[in-house]
């Protein structure tokens, strides 16, 4: 089965934290800090793999992790940095929030490479933060978290034009003809159930991409049979042939057809319908003439031609026709130019960090007080007045917001207990 869509779990590295420890020489009684830093986290990675042309691996393994930092250590060592972990996919693949279903990137055009999650950063040891206040700091800032996400893969092929039309109406014979490819041909419905993609190179004619798309049946765009694996591959191409069966070989009318078909592309995606569109009538050597019904080609080029749509009879298998049909094409393609569909980013992955600088909380047992100190915790009284009483309910949620009253309780304080905070002196009470 060809694999273009997987739900996949990723996660980058979280960066490693960094390091509190002081210098202990024989003779330096009173070492400064040399906590060393934490490693940055590795992150993921999207590449395009030109040799891939489906998602069949992300079918099988679900969830990809970059490594973790590591932590710092003593006399400035820093944590080493976790190991990227590198996705490759083929080209086209569209990478959405599996939650909302935005699209997150579109590896097409020039997005070859693409950071997906950014690992955590690494912390800084307490050596960084010795102050003319503080030249002992016994704190050292944790590593930024990793992020994780959930992601939906759809690969959408990459073509300048898509054949569409009812099963067993010519595609794959006609894609056979005026490519490279080789499809799998045979008279029966739905033979061809994988998108394939063939480099027009018939005589003097080369250079464009043809998708032959599987056959489209009514209901295809409310997901009947496998309409909505097969109409997202249309979603990229310049121009759409379409094709029908003029000779009406399996009874079926070939006008009906082509309205039932842009129905569903309508239905699908609004924007399918009115992408230039030629009609190639094919079977024409297999047309049966009483004499008394009017010509199936006039019929068809009656109905179409005034809507703007340009009908070319011909025969995939007698290969009459397809020159003066690719000819077309070309000149179609030239006119619309050659810019890319590629679909906008509408999802940007943010980082939520809460630990940006660290802080501490202990209990001094010498002067019977608990210190809490910190670069988070200076910065908060910098801009907090705690005269007045909405500044000091401000402290006292940014103590409960940040878990420090929680880490109070875990040391032991009790009411009436103090807190020293740079200079402040505070009465305990719950």
């Amino acid at each position: 089965m060809f694999a273009d869509r997987a739900k996949i779990y990723v996660k980058s590295g979280k960066g490693g934290d960094g390091h509190v420890s002081f210098r202990r020489e024989k003779y330096v009684p009173d070492g400064g800090p040399d906590g060393g830093d934490g490693g940055n986290g590795g992150n993921v990675i999207i590449e395009v793999d030109p040799g891939l042309n489906t998602l069949t691996d992300y079918r099988h393994i679900h969830h990809y992790k970059a490594e973790d930092g590591e932590n710092g250590g003593k006399r400035n060592c820093r944590g080493k940095n976790g190991k990227d972990i590198v996705l490759k996919v083929p080209a086209g693949t569209i990478l959405k929030d599996y939650d909302t279903g935005k699209v997150i990137i579109d590896m097409s055009g020039d997005n070859k490479s693409f950071v997906l999650l950014k690992g955590g950063k690494g912390g800084l040891g307490n050596q960084h933060f010795a102050t003319s206040r503080m030249q002992a700091p016994k704190y050292a800032q944790p590593g930024q978290p990793s992020i994780e996400l959930v992601i939906a893969m759809e690969l959408k092929v990459i073509a300048d034009v898509g054949l569409i039309g009812f099963p067993n109406v010519g595609k794959s014979t006609f894609l056979s003809i005026v490519s490279n490819a080789k499809p799998q041909i045979a008279n029966y419905h739905f033979t061809t159930i994988n998108p394939h993609l063939g480099v027009v190179d018939y005589e003097d004619i080369n250079g464009f991409v043809i998708a032959d798309i599987p056959g489209l049946i009514e209901g295809a765009s409310e997901g009947v049979g496998l309409g909505h694996d097969f109409l997202r591959h249309i979603e990229r191409t310049r121009l759409l042939i379409h094709i029908v069966d003029i000779a009406s070989t399996e009874g079926r009318n070939p006008i009906e057809d082509i309205y039932t078909i842009n129905n569903e592309l309508k239905n699908y995606n609004a924007d399918l319908s009115s992408r230039p569109q030629i009609i190639a009538a094919n079977k024409i050597d297999a047309i049966y003439s009483d004499g008394e019904n009017e010509d199936p080609i006039l019929l068809l080029k009656k109905e179409f031609e005034p809507k703007g749509y340009k009908v070319f009879p011909i025969s995939a298998v007698s290969k009459s026709g397809i020159r003066e049909l690719l000819y077309y094409v070309k000149e179609q393609l030239d006119h619309i130019g050659n810019e890319p569909v590629i679909f906008e980013q509408e999802f940007k992955i943010r980082r939520n960090d809460s630990s940006e600088e660290p802080y501490t909380v202990e209990y001094d047992i010498k002067e019977n007080v608990y210190r809490i100190e910190g670069p988070r915790i200076e910065k908060m009284l910098g801009y907090t007045n705690l005269e007045s009483e909405k500044g000091f309910t401000f402290f006292q949620n940014f103590m409960k917001d940040n878990g420090i009253l929680d880490e109070l309780r875990d040391l032991g304080i009790q009411d009436g207990d103090t807190v020293f905070v740079y200079g402040h002196a505070f009465e305990f009470y719950e």
